[in-house]
């Protein structure tokens, strides 16, 4: 378990990390499984996606279902499963600057090392839907204010996210991101440019530290982090690629099942029983059912 010093610790090595052109990649988990694969793979952060979350736990698309406190328990289960930092996918801090204290205030508890917030409006829409509405810049700059005079860690960042793109244009976007940055936010994202152009100007114009969110399937073209990285971007998330694989790796393999009354054929694309108990870590679990003569696992 991650406990409140070391995730002082893992605060500070987040925002060591996060500098423009590190290219970090970033995936999304929304589950503490998905979480404990991304950490076995090797990356050394993850973002929790509030989209995987409300896919996986619900069985939703991404609309503002997910309550706080639900997300705040799957925040508490994915810090306690892995240990490198996390981005939590704060949504739109589930109301108004208000609100956004009690959200950080939660989130940071629950094991957040940095703590996403957007201008949508609430309930809020994935950010490569259609539709959207943002709130007034004014809005969000007293929304980021207020969560950064009330994290407890200054070394905790707050991540700035601005759907605007889809509103108010590029120009819009650039404004409103040096607005948030201004107002203290320590990175920032804006979501959906639609080609390389776009792209490479967002850290051109506005200096500072960016993230990069790649949607496959997206309005985003998927380019390379090496190309990511020399725009200036500190990070690329890829908040739904575990989600995406699994979705399409149940559905390939419970289709073969119904069709065929049997998984024969399909033992290579399954995880064997040793692998999945390597995976959910059960050695660890045994060697305390030893120590404390419990039943082992």
């Amino acid at each position: 378990m991650t406990g409140p010093s070391n995730n002082h610790s893992l605060n500070r090595a987040m925002r060591q990390a996060l500098q423009p052109g590190a290219g970090i990649i970033m995936p999304g988990a929304g589950n503490a499984l998905a979480a404990r694969v991304i950490e076995v793979t090797g990356h050394s952060m993850l973002m929790v996606s509030g989209a995987a979350v409300a896919n996986s736990y619900l069985g939703v698309p991404d609309i503002g279902l997910v309550s706080l406190s639900e997300l705040a328990g799957h925040v508490g289960a994915i810090r306690d499963a892995v240990s490198i930092p996390l981005l939590v996918d704060g949504d739109t801090g589930f109301g108004n600057a208000i609100s956004v204290v009690h959200t950080v205030r939660v989130l940071e508890r629950a094991g957040a090392n940095a703590i996403m917030l957007e201008d949508q409006t609430f309930p809020k829409r994935c950010g490569h839907f259609e539709g959207k509405d943002i709130i007034s810049k004014d809005e969000m700059v007293q929304k980021i204010k207020a969560a950064v005079d009330t994290r407890l860690d200054g070394d905790m960042m707050i991540l700035a996210r601005t759907d605007s793109r889809a509103v108010e244009g590029l120009q819009g976007a650039l404004d409103r991101a040096r607005a948030y940055q201004e107002a203290g936010a320590d990175f920032l994202f804006i979501e959906a440019p639609l080609n390389v152009e776009e792209l490479a100007a967002i850290p051109r114009e506005v200096p500072g530290i960016h993230i990069c969110n790649l949607v496959v399937g997206g309005k985003t073209p998927l380019l390379h982090r090496d190309e990511l990285a020399k725009m200036g971007f500190a990070a690329i998330v890829y908040a739904n690629v575990a989600l995406q694989a699994a979705l399409q790796a149940m559905e390939k393999s419970l289709k073969h099942l119904h069709d065929n009354g049997s998984i024969a054929g399909m033992e290579d694309q399954l995880m064997m029983f040793k692998e999945r108990q390597q995976m959910v870590d059960a050695a660890h679990y045994n060697h305390l059912a030893d120590k404390y003569g419990a039943r082992a696992v």
